[in-house]
């Protein structure tokens, strides 16, 4: 698999790495064999880069990251922190972030974290010195090799991008959220900082397996999230309205690549993006992951290719969520 540097942390990661969010929870239930094997797929494959979080089923995809990094040399995991308390900048201290890191570090089994991310935190952290001040701490103590952010919106990621040593940051990019090109990919690339792209598939809307009448359970962030009840509503489908959505996909799919599946072909496009580090679509089994593996060696999108994901976007998506984040 291609390879591609991490930003800032000096680090060669392959582009397509692997979600864990699925392993935790908010995905419907996905069981300890099934989710250990999607891992063990996944480096099979040639992905070595994983991306989770310790609210990810309150630790659970950490220590299923954990197990198999016991048994595997040559990977980079990411790991967020700052959604175990209300979200409030008051909530972002030194203190607080040594307690997380040190539960994430049990639960993954390591000393060192190689990318430690603030996760989706208050707009106002990202302007606040002493919080990236406490990160820089976290590295100079060996606890974190670097850091990074996982962002909600383009002026958070900006903000971001101009820390002195903010290694990475986390943006959903995909085919129905194309905002991030206009600026952020371009300050990213300027400054040297990784982009994680994350959230490829919209929520698995550009897997082009999704209907009308398709359903998830009640435990499926995708159920129970449709409308922000829980968290930011662009977390699921990207906050494009699912029958939009749909519509945007039939669109796009006599532009698949021969042989090709609409997910391939979104995941692809992420990687044609001058800037972007890794890609990181989620799995729930070993099939699926070997699916999303093999869009890295797809060849890059044509002009017409490309065009048509803008065209679809400006036509049908833009109006709903371009000035959203």
């Amino acid at each position: 698999m291609e390879t591609r540097r991490l930003g800032r942390t000096g680090r060669d990661v392959g582009v397509v790495g692997l979600g864990a969010w699925q392993l935790g929870a908010d995905w419907g239930a996905v069981d300890e064999s099934d989710a250990l094997g999607v891992l063990h797929a996944a480096i099979e494959g040639g992905v070595t880069f994983i991306d989770t979080a310790d609210v990810y089923g309150d630790g659970r995809s950490e220590r299923l990251v954990g197990q198999v990094l016991k048994s595997h040399d040559g990977l980079t995991v990411a790991t967020k922190m700052g959604r175990r308390v209300e979200q409030v900048p008051e909530n972002y201290t030194p203190d607080n972030f040594r307690a997380w890191n040190d539960r994430s570090r049990q639960n993954l089994g390591v000393d060192t974290i190689d990318l430690v991310q603030l996760h989706c935190p208050p707009t106002a952290v990202y302007s606040n010195d002493a919080v990236f001040d406490a990160l820089d701490s976290m590295v100079d103590e060996g606890r974190i090799a670097a850091y990074g952010v996982s962002v909600e919106t383009c002026a958070e990621a900006l903000t971001a991008i101009a820390r002195p040593n903010v290694a990475s940051v986390q943006i959903i990019l995909n085919a129905f959220r194309l905002k991030p090109l206009d600026e952020v990919l371009p300050a990213a690339a300027a400054a040297g900082v990784g982009i994680i792209a994350r959230v490829p598939l919209a929520s698995g809307l550009l897997s082009g397996k999704y209907h009308e009448h398709t359903t998830f359970s009640a435990d499926d962030h995708r159920t129970y999230n449709r409308h922000g009840e829980a968290f930011d509503v662009g977390e699921t489908f990207s906050g494009v309205d699912f029958g939009t959505g749909l519509e945007a996909v039939r669109r796009l799919m006599p532009w698949l690549p021969a042989g090709a599946t609409m997910a391939q072909f979104a995941l692809r496009w992420i990687l044609d993006q001058p800037g972007v580090s890794v890609v990181i679509p989620g799995a729930r089994n070993p099939e699926q992951v070997a699916g999303n593996v093999s869009a890295a060696a797809l060849a890059p999108l044509t002009d017409d290719q490309l065009t048509a994901v803008r065209d679809t976007y400006d036509e049908l998506i833009r109006p709903q969520i371009h000035d959203r984040w």
